[in-house]
């Protein structure tokens, strides 16, 4: 009879044998099979300092007549809306001849001081009024264009 001993010893052995076989076999990772031929590096374009003429006129006209031709005409500046006349009210005591409407319809859009903000009170109860435009009826803050628009002023204990 054979000894269970052998059989163990057996087992073992074709397990060994299969580990080698399998670690044969096993493609690695390490190294590529194709090499791929290596580009070199190539260093970086340097700016010119050369000045480049810019879009428009690239030559000096010849004659006056000529660069009176070459400029274009200049638009007229724009004319501002006359002031709102003032109203028959109670005079408001809040000063907002440094604002102006920024509403895309209104007449006096982009222009200061011409009487047609008028303060509202103070939406929500914040800090920071709310104008009211007379012109276009549109709403804006008081902090429209400074640093402040958009933020919640704390109140100190």
């Amino acid at each position: 009879m054979i000894p269970h001993h052998f059989f163990y010893q057996l087992v073992l052995f074709g397990l060994l044998w299969l580990c080698v076989m399998l670690y044969d076999a096993w493609p690695s990772g390490g190294v590529p099979d194709e090499q791929r031929p290596v580009k070199p590096i190539t260093p970086r374009r340097t700016r010119s300092n050369k000045p480049k003429p810019f879009a428009g006129l690239t030559h000096k006209p010849h004659c006056a007549a000529c660069e009176h031709e070459a400029t274009p005409p200049q638009p007229p500046p724009p004319v501002p809306p006359d002031p709102i006349p003032p109203t028959n009210r109670r005079p408001r005591q809040v000063d907002t001849s440094m604002h102006f409407c920024p509403h895309v319809g209104c007449t006096y859009r982009g222009w200061v001081s011409l009487r047609n903000l008028r303060a509202n009170g103070h939406p929500n109860g914040g800090p920071w009024r709310q104008l009211h435009c007379a012109s276009c009826g549109g709403y804006v803050s008081e902090t429209h264009g400074t640093i402040f628009h958009g933020k919640k002023r704390r109140s100190l204990p």
